[in-house]
């Protein structure tokens, strides 16, 4: 079995002690590839590091977090369009961006701005972007909206909304990602991904957070993926097997790395 994680944060100073381990631990678990969304401009050169160390394995995107989204946002923005330009780094997409009103609601107007340009970066480079949408999504998908006619692709990330929301996600060529809340008693996540046909979702871990049963409460780690993809089997009455091959094409769909 080939799992993609696509949304896994490895580069954090969580993994600081244990890194190489815990991707060669991933790896082994069957867990090839996996995806880091970027936070800042702080966070670029760690990311980049381990994209070295594993370059079969391990791919970047480039992004503003829309909780990173402060007075300085142009700044940051800068930064990226620059990265792309120059061409040194292959990002594999635009992430991760998006708003985010749970968590800081005083920046909400320069989130959506900073949204809106990293679509259009998005645009200029021709690639995926990765959506943040908490507490947001309404919102999220009026933007998302306005770009529908355009060749705008991506993941909305830790999707854990209604049917009809993700009928929305779908209809505009996105993909879902599902990560360790579908395996969390109280989600009722499992009752929207019931009726998602599988060729709309993608796994991802979120590592270091949001770890599925059972080891929820812990920090996370890419080769957890397994007990995510094991669920999604569970709800869709199909083997692992499958789930581990139609995820993994659906995230090389969005990305282009195999």
């Amino acid at each position: 079995m080939i799992f993609t994680d696509t949304h896994t944060h490895l580069y954090l100073s969580d993994f600081d002690n244990d890194r190489k381990q815990i991707i060669e631990n991933a790896i082994k678990k069957g867990v090839k590839y996996m995806f880091f969304p970027n936070i800042d401009s702080a966070s670029i050169k760690s990311m980049l590091n381990i994209c070295k160390d594993f370059p079969e394995n391990c791919f970047s995107m480039i992004g503003l977090h829309p909780s990173c989204v402060k007075e300085n946002f142009k700044e940051e923005l800068k930064n990226i369009d620059n990265l792309l330009k120059e061409k040194t780094h292959n990002f594999f997409a635009i992430g991760e961006i998006g708003i985010d009103l749970y968590w800081e609601k005083s920046f909400a107007k320069l989130q959506e701005i900073a949204f809106k340009r990293q679509i259009d970066l998005a645009l200029k480079y021709k690639l995926p972007i990765v959506i943040h949408s908490r507490n947001s999504f309404d919102k999220i998908f009026k933007i998302i909206d306005d770009f529908k006619n355009s060749n705008l692709k991506g993941i909305f990330h830790c999707f854990t909304g209604t049917i009809a929301q993700a009928n929305k996600v779908i209809n505009l060529g996105f993909k879902l990602g599902i990560g360790g809340i579908i395996t969390f008693k109280n989600s009722d996540l499992d009752n929207t991904i019931r009726y998602v046909d599988l060729k709309n979702i993608v796994l991802e871990t979120d590592s270091p957070y949001l770890a599925p049963v059972p080891y929820r409460g812990k920090r996370n780690e890419s080769s957890y993926l397994y007990y995510i993809a094991k669920k999604i089997a569970e709800i869709k009455n199909i083997s692992i097997e499958k789930v581990a091959e139609i995820t993994t094409n659906n995230a090389n769909e969005v990305f282009k790395f195999i």
